[in-house]
């Protein structure tokens, strides 16, 4: 059982961690609530379980490292909301409990940097709900919790080689708007670390090394396909979705030196043109 770990909600993310660790020997527990989606994580070596909807709490007391990517809704934090009991109780049996949050608890900083000490001062509802799910989860004594907030993902089969190719990627110029990146590699790589080596109430930023504005990112992948650059649009007159509008609410450069100091970490991919540039060579 030394090399378990229970993924709640397994995602991208977690999808990445588990192509690390299965050649390994470890035995990974995936939760969906997808019975569809069960065939597709079990052909990656992961052992599929429908939850909720299937009783779960037996492999609580039981599992030595437990990763939660399922995000907060509107009722709040899912895990917490059904098994807050059986992981306050096998809170200290616990050897890692990894967190995946978000930059987005630290709000706009109108292109300024933060990191892993500036206060969080949340300006979306998603961001929000994110600070109250990292507190409830810090308020479990003895639980050897890490939170890793990540900056935008993207990786294999999420990125914008797609609506570049098919002709619906824009350009949307904001004045001073600027994001930070991680590649979900670089993600699973971290986690792996961290595992290797917690430290229990750690909180880790997981970016790249280079803050980018968007439309700088749509435009070099449209260079790399050999393609025209998409149209440039401004943000004030671009027709978005109000969840597309509100990650633009948002300017901040990301920190990432802690992950590397504590952890050793050192992105595979530390600026978007690197990553692109793989994710094209990956998908030839």
């Amino acid at each position: 059982m030394d090399r378990t770990l229970l993924s709640f909600g397994h995602g991208f993310s977690a999808r990445a961690l588990a192509k690390r660790l299965v050649p390994q020997g470890w035995r990974i527990i995936g939760t969906t609530r997808s019975a569809e989606k069960m065939p597709s994580i079990a052909a990656s070596g992961v052992e599929p379980f429908l939850w909720p909807g299937s009783d779960i709490s037996a492999l609580i007391p039981i599992v030595p490292h437990i990763l939660i990517s399922a995000g907060p809704d509107n009722d709040g934090d899912p895990v917490l909301n059904a098994l807050r009991s059986e992981i306050a109780v096998a809170a200290s049996g616990f050897r890692w409990v990894g967190y995946l949050s978000t930059t987005g608890v630290y709000g706009d900083h109108q292109g300024a940097w933060v990191d892993e000490d500036t206060p969080l001062a949340p300006s979306t509802k998603r961001g929000h709900a994110r600070v109250k799910a990292e507190a409830e989860w810090q308020s479990i004594p003895d639980l050897p919790l890490h939170i890793f907030r990540l900056a935008g993902i993207y990786g294999p089969g999420r990125g914008p080689f797609a609506k570049v190719r098919n002709g619906t990627a824009r350009r949307i110029i904001k004045k001073g708007q600027v994001f930070s990146r991680i590649h979900v590699g670089d993600i699973a790589q971290a986690l792996e670390l961290s595992i290797a080596a917690p430290h229990a109430g750690a909180i880790y930023n997981l970016c790249d090394d280079d803050p980018a504005p968007p439309q700088d990112v749509i435009g070099h992948a449209a260079e790399l396909l050999g393609l025209p650059l998409p149209e440039a649009v401004d943000f004030e007159t671009a027709e978005m979705t109000p969840m597309a509008r509100s990650f633009y609410a948002e300017s901040k450069k990301v920190r990432n030196d802690r992950a590397k100091e504590h952890l050793g970490w050192r992105p595979k991919y530390p600026d978007y043109k690197t990553g692109l540039a793989a994710m094209l060579k990956d998908a030839t």
